[in-house]
């Protein structure tokens, strides 16, 4: 992908967004238009029109046809790449082009063609095949759209809102659904925030009930918010209403309260009737092994720009298993389910103790390999 710059060294950006034709179906509960907006206003553009008109001295000006569903992805390239046009199967779909050239552009757009002297790019040609922020490999979509198409573009921009890279519970269990409850919140206009409230309470719930050793009712709701923790993030990317405090807000709950769930459920084993022994050391390999992991995958981050999980095939597929609050979660309601909770725990120090060995190799290794080669994510298709 080219990104174009200014005589400042600033990448040249499109400030102003036209829309051409139009849609009369909904995705996710907005309207062609309403989706597009947002999407503008996520890639910088705030001044969108519906008509070219008057746009001789507006700089740089994106062109989009409203009958096709854009990802994320192609809009922000594109409003970074003036004189291309993007093409759908053969089709032109959208281009930027200089305020000059703004109205015979929309003008070509509307009619099927691709403006004049444009270079025409596919999705890949555009924005590449590999989606840093989600970590994974994936080309990004561009779909005629119709009532006949819904389905698929909101498959694919649920899909897309998935990152390629988390645990198995995420990644195989939730998707389907957590589609339905996204699709019933968006049109709803439940709001990504509302459901992150929602968890957060569930979440002191199910520690107040570990706590007090009432292990399975305590599970009911910490699945719950497990589950919810899938949708905020997925509700918030597909109707583009993510916020910097709506991020703080779940990261921060989703960094700090496995610990405390872990301990709580240590300090209700007696009162369930089962006492373990130095559930002392206990709390100290769960804090401790919490601390070291998130120490190690930071430093990997810091020393080489990008995710241990995302070097190598085999970090990709540790990470489906390796000792998060989901497959802790399993662990625990697995050993529960049979009336050992205290075993439950015990399983899951020792997962952490194993995974914290994982993941310190993973870290020697890229020691030893960045002094021969720089390290590079087998998913980069750089």
């Amino acid at each position: 992908m080219t990104v174009q710059a200014n005589a400042g060294g600033e990448p040249r950006q499109a400030k102003t967004a036209v829309l051409v034709g139009f849609s009369m179906v909904s995705i996710w509960g907005m309207s062609a238009a309403e989706r597009l907006r947002r999407q503008l206003a996520r890639a910088g553009v705030a001044d969108v029109r519906e008509t070219a008109q008057g746009l001789e001295g507006a700089g740089d000006v994106v062109i989009l046809r409203l009958d096709f569903a854009y990802e994320q992805r192609l809009i922000d390239a594109l409003v970074t790449r003036p004189g291309a046009t993007l093409l759908a199967d053969g089709v032109p779909a959208a281009a930027c082009v200089a305020g000059h050239e703004a109205q015979d552009a929309a003008g070509a757009l509307a009619s099927g063609a691709a403006p004049a002297g444009t270079e025409l790019l596919d999705s890949e040609g555009l924005a590449g095949s590999y989606n840093r922020k989600l970590r994974k490999r994936e080309i990004a979509y561009v779909i005629p759209l119709d009532a006949a198409s819904v389905a698929e573009v909101e498959a694919k921009s649920f899909a897309g809102s998935y990152k390629g890279v988390t645990d198995f519970v995420t990644k195989y269990w939730w998707p389907a659904p957590a589609k339905a409850v996204t699709k019933w919140c968006a049109v709803r206009r439940i709001t990504p925030n509302q459901v992150t409230y929602l968890g957060l309470l569930l979440m002191f719930v199910a520690l107040g009930l570990f706590w007090e050793g009432w292990y399975l009712l305590g599970l009911i709701p910490a699945w719950i918010m497990t589950f919810l923790d899938t949708v905020d993030g997925k509700l918030a990317r597909v109707t583009m209403t993510s916020s910097k405090f709506g991020d703080v807000l779940d990261h921060g709950i989703d960094l700090i309260h496995p610990p405390f769930w872990w301990i709580a459920w240590i300090i209700g084993l007696p009162k369930a009737g089962l006492p373990i022994a130095h559930p002392e050391l206990l709390v100290w390999i769960i804090v401790g092994g919490y601390i070291v992991q998130r120490v190690f995958e930071g430093a990997f981050i810091r020393l080489w720009g990008f995710h241990m999980h995302v070097w190598r095939p085999f970090d990709s597929f540790f990470r489906l298993y390796t000792a998060r609050r989901n497959p802790n979660l399993v662990i625990l309601t697995a050993f529960t389910l049979i009336g050992r909770p205290d075993w439950g725990m015990i399983a899951v120090c020792a997962w952490i103790v194993l995974s914290l060995v994982v993941h310190l190799v993973q870290l020697v290794q890229g020691f030893v390999q960045s002094r021969s080669r720089t390290l590079t994510s087998w998913l980069d298709a750089a």
